[in-house]
């Protein structure tokens, strides 16, 4: 096995010429990618045929599906009644990635502005915990829950807090976004000894097996010292960072096999392509 690239949702280059995400994964495979994110973040609406049909190409094209669920999940809300709708999203996204056969759905973990981290978190492991329990009970259970580290200070979803909502179930995988820790913590993760570090600490807390598969979203993000994360940028960017190189550097030479998927704003599957390329170097 080798790490996998591909983008979340559609570029500007593939929307110049093509109008259907049916069409994406022949546009990938020609690009020589490998990976591709659905994405429902504003709300689980694909239909049974889209979803047929991605999935026929998917599986024709050798390209790797996951799906990004709904935004407005909020795992750590405060009302009882937004953390079982947060579930009734997770179901639906769920639903949507076995049907299009994709297997991991990516879940933000919630807002923690209105109390401590740690009754957010509490919150959001009960959140979790239940929705996995209403998975496996539909009939989701091979489908994996990959809750995602946030970029913005007053968010849920710090490294260590994803690691612990991934020890709730030993089928869950983290998706480490390298450029939201970076975003929130004001440019730190942005060398190979802090890329390093998270990868230490993603096998001290879930072990080998998960740290060889984990899956991970990867940009360029603008952060202010008042927030955090601000706005997604492309890999042009010589101010913010992260540098992928670095990076991939690690996973090539520790033989791991993680999913990455390139948010970059608008140039998501060039700039996929220049970090696997950038990969293959030291494969």
């Amino acid at each position: 096995m080798s790490a996998i690239f591909g983008p979340a949702g559609s570029s500007e280059e593939f929307s110049k010429s093509h109008k259907s995400s049916t069409e994406m994964p022949e546009y990938l495979s020609e690009m020589g990618l490998d990976a591709f994110e659905y994405q429902c973040g504003q709300g689980v609406r694909v239909s049974d045929s889209v979803a047929a049909a991605l999935k026929e190409k998917a599986e024709k094209f050798g390209i790797t599906l996951s799906l990004h669920s709904p935004y407005f999940i909020s795992l750590s809300g405060i009302e009882p009644e937004k953390r079982d709708k947060s579930i009734d999203y997770i179901l639906q996204s769920a639903a949507a990635a076995q049907k299009m056969g994709a297997k991991r759905i990516v879940i933000h973990s919630g807002s923690c502005s209105k109390i401590s981290r740690e009754e957010a978190l509490s919150l959001a492991k009960d959140t979790l915990k239940r929705a996995r329990e209403a998975a496996v009970a539909a009939g989701y259970e091979d489908i994996i829950f990959c809750p995602e580290t946030m970029g913005k200070f007053n968010q849920l979803g710090n490294l260590e807090e994803v690691l612990e909502l991934c020890r709730l179930d030993d089928s869950f995988l983290p998706t480490v976004d390298f450029g939201h820790l970076n975003a929130r913590t004001l440019g730190k993760v942005n060398s190979k000894e802090a890329f390093e570090h998270i990868l230490d600490e993603i096998e001290n807390r879930l072990g080998s097996d998960r740290l060889k598969i984990f899956h991970s979203h990867f940009s360029k993000i603008e952060y202010t010292p008042g927030g955090g994360e601000k706005k997604h940028l492309t890999f042009e960017d010589e101010l913010y960072g992260p540098r992928f190189e670095p990076l991939m550097e690690l996973i090539a030479k520790k033989n791991l096999s993680p999913t990455f998927i390139c948010e970059s704003a608008g140039t998501q599957d060039s700039d996929a392509l220049a970090m696997k390329k950038h990969y293959l170097e030291f494969i």
